[in-house]
């Protein structure tokens, strides 16, 4: 049994995990307060079935309502209505399930394409399983396992060599959220490596064609809309659950700083106001900018690009996250499958002590609002993501090839030899561990 484990898995093995798997993801899913077969509902949804049905009456999104979210969401805001105003709720419910269901399927086949034992894809599967319980009643109440799921099809797409599909579908994620974009010059050092800057920019075209696809007939009759959707965004202040933030409040329980806290209707949330945490704002976002690079640097000079791109996609989001200045518990589900991709005990340990600490405070957001207990759960949950980060940082890293070393003989050893041996003397460079002779 154990022998059969340490085997190299198959997609038939991928396939039956997930079919095991599912059933206990249903029931995962079922656990919290607002999830599947609940009627109750937090976060976001609402809203949704506010804009799918104000679109089906005629009012049209961007121009004639405001909408906080890309154009890309509404693939799975409008399937619901199907089932009637009275139903939205459980049809959306059953529709991010379903795609977490995929998101288990496609990790089970990611694993395949990268040659992991049949152990290892049996606790990926069971770690994605289980996922939900973790992650909290915000976990089907909100669209963001749709573009979770598009990105971890994408990695597969570019793992098994459909590198045109893979961008298309990675073009289809960000039009849905916007941080799939950090991903795109790994994509792009991938491409570039197997076929050249011709495939890369048609690459990049491809990209680019599905996302304005997607935009475009939303742009049509209101690009200000649209522009002004994401610049609302763009334009937030520093999120309360954000690392800065929470440094803040910290500071501010320690008696070493004064929080002022106000609330947001534009764009739904609670940020901190003032001078400080306008600096703060900046300086995060200079160091999210810094860290996705650094992904970018090492994901550039990994010997290794093919089966290096889970660690790379994994740190790149994780990196995204860990500094920005917007970060709701929801955005913890687009690490999920990324992380169980690329493996790694302490990586998923991380991910998974994340997701329980921000049930910590879901339900006592008022005490939070209030700078109370909940802020130290608060900051542990980002520190931990910054853990993670640096823990995948540090795994692309050691892909990078060894710089070439050249050793000179020893003034003992060039004494042993006639002027003539002298003037040939060989030299060894080494490199990428092995020695030549030149």
């Amino acid at each position: 049994m154990s022998s059969g484990l340490r085997e190299t898995a198959g997609r038939r093995d991928a396939l039956l995990a997930a079919l095991l798997a599912a059933p206990v993801f249903v029931g995962a899913c079922a656990i919290p307060d607002g999830g599947l077969f609940r009627a109750a509902r937090f976060r976001d949804l609402h809203i949704y079935q506010g804009y799918a049905e104000r679109f089906l009456h005629g009012a049209l999104p961007y121009r004639d309502v405001f909408v906080e979210y890309p154009p890309g969401a509404f693939a799975v805001f409008m399937p619901p209505t199907v089932f009637g105003t009275q139903h939205y709720n459980a049809a959306f419910k059953a529709l991010m399930a379903l795609c977490g269901i995929a998101t288990i399927v496609v990790v089970a086949l990611v694993l395949v394409e990268l040659g992991a034992t049949r152990r290892r894809l049996v606790v990926s599967v069971a770690v994605l399983a289980l996922a939900p319980a973790a992650l909290g009643p915000i976990s089907l109440n909100t669209y963001d396992a749709w573009p979770a799921f598009l990105t971890v099809l994408a990695l597969l797409l570019f793992l098994r060599g459909r590198d045109l599909l893979g961008a298309g579908v990675l073009g289809l994620a960000v039009s849905a959220k916007v941080y799939p974009l950090v991903l795109v010059p790994l994509a792009g050092v991938l491409l570039w490596r197997r076929g050249g800057p011709k495939r890369a920019a048609l690459g990049l075209a491809v990209f680019l064609a599905v996302a304005l696809v997607v935009v475009a007939p939303f742009a049509a009759y209101d690009l200000h809309g649209v522009v002004s959707s994401f610049r609302s965004q763009a334009s937030r202040g520093l999120q309360v659950e954000s690392l800065g933030a929470a440094i803040l409040l910290a500071g501010d329980k320690l008696g070493l700083y004064h929080a002022h806290m106000v609330e947001t209707f534009h764009v739904a949330g609670r940020n901190l106001r003032g001078s400080l945490p306008d600096a703060v704002a900046v300086a995060t976002l200079v160091l999210e900018a810094a860290a996705v690079a650094a992904i970018w640097v090492l994901y550039a000079r990994a010997r290794d690009g093919r089966d290096r791109l889970p660690v790379a996609f994994a740190a790149a989001v994780a990196g995204f996250l860990a500094f920005t200045k917007i970060f709701s518990p929801q955005y913890l589900e687009w690490l999920v499958p990324l992380v169980v991709a690329a493996g790694g005990t302490v990586a998923i340990a991380l991910t998974a002590v994340s997701l329980l600490l921000a049930q910590a405070w879901f339900f006592h957001y008022h005490a939070l609002f209030r700078i109370g207990w909940p802020v130290w759960p608060l900051l542990v949950r980002d520190l931990l993501v910054v853990a993670l980060y640096g823990v995948l940082a540090a795994a692309l890293a050691g892909a990078q090839p060894r710089r070439w070393k050249i050793r000179i003989p020893s003034r003992s050893n060039t004494r042993r030899h006639s002027g003539l041996r002298r003037s040939q003397e060989s030299w060894t460079a080494a490199g990428n561990g092995a020695s030549r002779s030149a």
